[in-house]
């Protein structure tokens, strides 16, 4: 989805789910019932238990490729720290993935880290260090947000100090680093899977989470579905 915001985060916010739900009846007729049925089938393996954040990623279409790849996922959500370079995502690499992924805009570390903690994550730094925990023994019983650095020097020493833990993924070669993109790919393929086959987290959307998320999606098939959805909830609102 396009940036999350002050001027949509709450967009949804006064509804009930029985309302949200009325709303989204109201919207899926204005798209196609393959595309119903896709959002039905996706938002059930959609998780906010792992999110991603990036700090101060400087190349756009390293940021597109993670956004890409928590989309392939199912990871809602993207933290983009933005110290010195602005992010925007690049069409030709997240294709499209940008549509259904949320993403923040963060002005420093250390708010975003107090943000992920206010919401009960435990942030975890991504570093090849020697005696870091493999991403294969990573505790995830507790939602994860994983920390990834800039391309060139990685994270900063602020990131780093007040990350809650610290993983790396396993490298048997000469080159001492994955790229960014790739390291998040090979990190969210692994934890996904982890967190999919434990009986006992609770990943998935609670029901009022996917109603919205699905109120959010429906704008994003929809011609002008900002307008549209802003109409349709003025209707419901006479009614």
């Amino acid at each position: 989805m396009p940036e999350i915001n002050e001027n949509n985060r709450h967009l949804f916010d006064k509804y009930t789910l029985e309302e949200k739900m009325r709303l989204y009846e109201a919207a899926a007729e204005l798209f196609s019932e393959n595309k119903r049925q896709l959002f039905d089938r996706l938002v059930l393996n959609r998780t906010r238990h792992i999110c991603v954040v990036l700090e101060d990623i400087f190349q756009s279409h390293n940021a597109s490729a993670v956004l890409r790849s928590c989309d392939c996922f199912g990871v809602q959500d993207v933290h983009v720290v933005e110290n010195r370079n602005h992010y925007a995502p690049n069409s030709d690499v997240s294709m499209g993935s940008d549509k259904w992924v949320d993403y923040y805009k963060h002005p420093n570390i250390l708010q975003t880290y107090d943000e992920l903690h206010a919401r009960g994550y435990r942030v975890i730094a991504t570093l090849p260090h020697e005696n870091d925990t493999m991403i294969t023994d990573l505790d995830i019983s507790q939602p994860i947000a994983l920390v990834f650095g800039t391309e060139l020097t990685g994270l900063t020493q602020e990131a780093i100090d007040h990350a809650d833990g610290y993983v790396k993924v396993p490298m048997y070669g000469f080159t001492e680093s994955f790229n960014i993109s790739v390291c998040a790919a090979l990190s969210l393929f692994c934890l996904t899977e982890r967190m999919r086959a434990a009986g006992n987290i609770h990943w998935q959307l609670s029901d009022e989470e996917q109603a919205t998320l699905k109120l959010y999606w429906a704008m994003q098939v929809i011609h002008d579905g900002r307008r549209v959805m802003e109409h349709l909830m003025e209707v419901r609102r006479k009614n």
